[in-house]
């Protein structure tokens, strides 16, 4: 009997990981086929299109046309993309208070020390 086993499937979360950290390599704009040989070139070139059009869709990258096809650059940074998630759940829900009170007592007491912290500073930003 052979060994048949499939290679393991990354999650959608991954992929876009992966990519936007081979397009933050780059020396720029970079190309879905650049971006899949950066990966080792195991993923279908549709693949790639597809996690860089999701990317473009959630405000994650930019894209802009290079001859017959787009050339790709990323919009944010990994925390800027995290932020991005969060706000589209925020943006989802009917209470906000609800969510965002949920969260905060959810928090490890470091993360709402730096959340006050940083809620601090962006007020005394406003104050101006």
């Amino acid at each position: 009997m052979t060994d048949q086993r499939r290679p393991r499937r990354r999650g959608q979360g991954e992929l876009e990981a992966l990519v936007l950290s081979a397009l933050r390599e780059g020396d720029g704009p970079e190309s879905a086929g650049w971006v899949r040989e950066r990966l080792g070139g195991d993923l279908a070139h549709t693949t790639v299109s597809t996690i860089l059009t999701r990317l473009l869709a959630k405000g994650a990258v930019t894209r802009e046309r290079s001859g017959r096809s787009f050339v790709w650059t990323p919009a944010s940074d990994q925390a800027g993309l995290a932020a991005h998630r969060m706000r589209r759940v925020l943006d989802g829900e009917r209470d906000r208070g609800a969510v965002l009170a949920s969260f905060v007592t959810s928090l490890e007491p470091g993360d709402e020390r730096l959340l006050r912290e940083l809620l601090g500073r962006a007020k005394g930003e406003g104050d101006d």
